[in-house]
């Protein structure tokens, strides 16, 4: 490898331990600036600078990682809040579902457990109802709004939290019907509801994580 490509090399590899969001967004980005350093470096190299020289003047023109990071990570930070609004959206309607089992599964239950069970569902319906609806308007605020209007932002944290909130309903919503099936006659329908709330829950957690996450993390402020 020569020097230009052993500077862009390591230049590219301390931006992208700094940054944190979807693996594929970020790596479409580190190569975006790879890219970048090596048409800089190389039109500096025509004007007579050796490889190394070159190489070096482009990393300075692009600005050291600590300097360039922080508008990269608002990008992803973005990107990972986007991500995490499209789980919940994908994931809300199985809380929705849960209502709809849950009141008709008590009918085959004891007294007590439809009416604790109905109400519950109730309560997971409208977390997925108000998650949905934040997801929605996240990536509506993010997607074609966000050439017009710019991003709060606080948003990506909200959108974090909303997650959270929507993976703790989710994991509610499991065990509600892991309760049910336990005692309904059409236990194979509520087991297999409780699967997909689980699985819906795992999507969601991790994604709230590293949406939390990237939401911490300095990013660069765009004027307003």
């Amino acid at each position: 490898m020569n020097a230009t490509g052993r500077l862009v090399e390591e230049y590219a590899a301390d931006l992208s331990a700094a940054l944190h969001g979807p693996a594929k967004a970020k790596a479409r980005l580190v190569d975006e600036i790879r890219d970048g350093l090596v048409d800089t470096a190389a039109a500096h190299a025509e004007t007579g600078l050796s490889e190394e020289e070159a190489a070096r003047r482009a990393v300075r023109e692009f600005g050291s990682v600590g300097e360039l990071a922080p508008s990269c990570q608002r990008e992803l930070t973005v990107a990972q809040a986007r991500h995490t609004a499209r789980a919940v959206t994908l994931t809300a309607p199985f809380l929705i579902g849960c209502w709809y089992l849950a009141r008709t599964a008590g009918h085959d239950l004891t007294a007590y457990l439809p009416r604790t069970a109905q109400l519950l569902a109730v309560h997971l319906a409208s977390v997925a109802t108000v998650a949905a609806l934040l997801a929605a308007a996240t990536l509506a605020a993010t997607g074609s709004l966000a050439r017009r209007l710019p991003t709060p932002h606080r948003l990506p944290l909200v959108v974090a939290w909303a997650g959270t909130t929507a993976s703790g309903a989710m994991a509610a919503a499991t065990l509600a019907l892991a309760l049910a099936a336990a005692l309904a006659a059409d236990w194979p329908l509520l087991a297999f509801a409780g699967a997909l709330a689980a699985a819906a829950h795992a999507a969601v957690a991790t994604s709230a994580r590293a949406c939390r996450r990237c939401a911490r993390l300095p990013v660069a402020l765009v004027p307003e």
